[in-house]
């Protein structure tokens, strides 16, 4: 019996990943599907009447040894993976489908589950008792349980192909951004680059056995690349790369991809009665259905559309000015968004890195923890871990009780994918009266140490490391009883509202203090900085939230309406960003085909939620200042109703209880200064 398959024996049950060979993983799957299928058996073939224990219950806590394998095993293959975690991708998630398939679509256990939903209103059930109970009802509902079994075939054979398809967008992407290498051989090719960016792209280069320096599509070497390379020619190039990933003619173009999933998504709605696949996911979220979100994404539009323009005008005439630029192309817009945010609040990000070493921004985020919610941070090195650049810690509460296991995962290598994320290992529940305490990661991909610094991070990773780390809170101070229901288990255009919040902290002195200080003097940041960074905090928000709204306009485009007449994903997507397009738009670039988000991420009809979490955290926020930011009876509200109930009651509910009322855009359109 594979290892995975075994109680692990182990410093807090943490995963063992030195001892986890690959040829583990298929053995350890396929066991943990049938020892999950015997549970499933279990309950179904139980004499006794069906009651929310032999049935909700028992059910809440089957498969939680496969879930155990599922989150190493993926977490991996997005952390670290290689060529044989792919093919292991490939194979294991049909067989994941297929049993999700096997227990959604059984007809005894829906039967059982039925009659215990018939008579709820017999059964004295708890909030979050009747959460687990409506949610199971409409999960087995939502995924073809009153289908006939030819329409059941359809469903299987529709979601076992949804899998594949899913991953393979993924790899594509990750390849396309290992494939592409900017490499300079020019010093002069270096101007206006900062000395971090080219110390790390010249330890690229030399990692490559290359002379010169190499610039990749990796983030923390692609942003400060197209925000400071003086080169318009060689910025040019490498956002035009960017732009055609999995966009080419090559193995790696995902245009059929996106065209076979978005009209899976499509039938597998209509199988189920729903007219879109937006209509299927929106019925379980807080905006309800596509008419609220298009309603939503086209106020925001009407009200942020002015404002973006005036600063696009503004932003074409400074670059007229400075370097006589007639007309402004994608590659321009961050460099010369840079240029004129220095000029305006002569605020330079490089001025800023200094005061931000990594170590102790993530100290900051520990302390403001341990003030608002009264839980520590203490570093072990005593658990595995998955790469030596992992960093583990146990979270503590005032009681010096373990609270959470967290894991910190900071750097981008190969085998890892781009962008930043929070996940779990082990998810927070009790069982038998034993809390399980929750196993918590973040991984992003900041700027790494060189040898003559320290990892510096510019203010936009600093908000970066918060968001996610908001993500972990939200799973540390998890509590609840069942795995289902625990941490980020929310609606998806809920759980951006303690990530999102997070990022206030950044902006504020009193915070700033904490962890502000110069990696080599210990020079607190100058206030006249801090100011600087508050005034700046609405630059361009106009332009921001207009290209926010575009990837929401573009993602309720595909899966809104019938795809079938698409065609040409890039025809299609051009005539979505008209109303949101202020660059001139790049024939051989197309945004969709590297869409991860909603084509191999959980987003598809939510991207909309990024911007309307926003406006729950600006609301919520502003609740806190009221207060004070380190008000521990304003973050206590916030820990006992949002953070730690997960999504054992509507989210709405659960934001009325914390706030008192309902949220409104007010605050946030005050915030991003698009009204007075």
């Amino acid at each position: 019996m594979s290892i995975l398959n075994q109680k692990f024996n182990t410093v807090h049950d943490s995963a063992p990943f030195s001892q986890i060979k690959v040829t583990d993983y298929i053995p350890a799957f396929d066991n943990a599907i049938a020892k999950t299928k015997a549970e499933i058996a279990k309950i179904t073939e139980n004499k006794q009447d069906p009651s929310f224990e032999n049935t909700l219950e028992a059910m809440a806590y089957s498969g939680l040894e496969l879930d155990r394998i599922s989150n190493i095993f993926f977490n991996l293959h997005s952390a670290e993976t290689n060529d044989e975690l792919d093919k292991l991708a490939q194979e294991i998630a049909p067989k994941l489908s297929a049993l999700s398939n096997d227990i959604t679509l059984n007809f005894e256990l829906f039967e059982r589950i039925k009659k215990v939903y018939d008579q709820r209103d017999s059964f004295s059930l708890n909030p979050e008792e009747a959460t687990l109970l409506e949610k199971s009802y409409r999960n087995f509902v939502r995924n073809g349980a009153l289908l006939n079994d030819e329409e059941k075939k359809k469903l299987r054979k529709i979601d076992a192909e949804l899998a594949v398809l899913k991953l393979k967008f993924g790899e594509n992407v990750l390849a396309e951004t290992n494939a592409y290498q900017l490499h300079i051989t020019s010093q002069e090719d270096l101007k206006g680059l900062p000395e971090g960016a080219i110390e790390a792209a010249k330890g690229a280069a030399e990692s490559l056995g290359k002379s010169g320096w190499v610039f990749t599509l990796d983030y923390p070497s692609y942003i400060p690349f197209i925000t400071y390379a003086d080169n318009r020619d060689l910025r040019k190039e490498i956002t035009l790369a960017a732009g055609r990933k999995a966009f080419q003619n090559n193995e790696h173009n995902n245009e059929e991809n996106i065209l076979k999933i978005t009209n899976l998504r499509h039938q597998r709605a209509n199988l189920l009665g729903y007219p879109t696949h937006a209509h299927f996911i929106l019925e379980e979220r807080m905006a309800e259905n596509p008419d609220n979100v298009n309603a939503f994404l086209t106020d925001l539009l009407n009200k942020a559309k002015p404002a973006a323009q005036r600063e696009f005008k503004e932003l074409s005439d400074f670059s007229q000015r400075i370097q006589g630029i007639s007309k402004l192309e994608k590659w321009d817009g961050s460099y010369f968004s840079e240029k004129l945010k220095q000029e305006r609040f002569d605020l330079d990000d490089e001025l800023l890195k200094p005061y931000f070493k990594l170590e102790n921004v993530l100290n900051g985020a520990f302390l403001i923890a341990e003030k608002l919610f009264g839980i520590r941070f203490i570093e072990i090195d005593n658990i595995d871990k998955y790469h030596p650049e992992v960093q583990t810690y146990e979270v503590i509460d005032d009681n010096q009780d373990l609270v959470a296991v967290f894991y910190a995962d900071f750097f981008p290598r190969k085998g890892k994918r781009n962008g930043a994320w929070m996940t779990s290992f082990k998810p927070q529940y009790i069982q038998d009266g034993i809390k399980q305490c929750p196993h918590v990661s973040i991984v992003c991909n900041f700027t790494k140490p060189t040898v003559t610094k320290p990892s510096l991070l510019t203010f936009n990773e600093v908000t970066t490391l918060f968001h996610e780390f908001g993500h972990a809170l939200h799973g540390i101070l998890a509590n609840t009883t069942y795995p289902t229901l625990s941490g980020t288990s929310v609606y998806w255009d809920f759980v951006e509202l303690p990530s999102q919040i997070m990022e206030n902290w950044c902006y504020e002195k009193e915070a700033l203090e904490l962890f502000a200080k110069h990696y080599q003097s210990g020079e607190m940041i100058p206030m006249e900085l801090i100011a600087k960074i508050k005034k700046s905090a609405s630059f361009l928000e106009g332009m921001a939230t207009l290209r926010q709204l575009s990837f929401g306009l573009l993602d309720m485009g595909w899966h809104g309406k019938d795809p079938k007449n698409i065609n040409s994903v890039k025809s299609f997507e051009s005539e979505i960003f008209e109303s949101t397009n202020l660059f001139p738009d790049v024939e051989d670039n197309a945004m969709s085909p590297a869409f991860s988000h909603i084509f191999n991420g959980g987003y598809s009809s939510g991207y909309y939620s990024y911007k309307w979490a926003e406006v729950l955290d600006a609301d919520a926020f502003s609740f806190f200042q009221q207060h004070g930011i380190f008000s521990r009876h304003v973050a206590t509200l916030f820990k006992d109703n949002i953070l730690s109930k997960g999504g054992t009651e509507h989210p709405m509910e659960l934001y009325k209880r914390f706030r008192g009322q309902e949220p409104t855009v007010d605050a946030l359109l005050k915030r991003a200064g698009l009204i007075d």
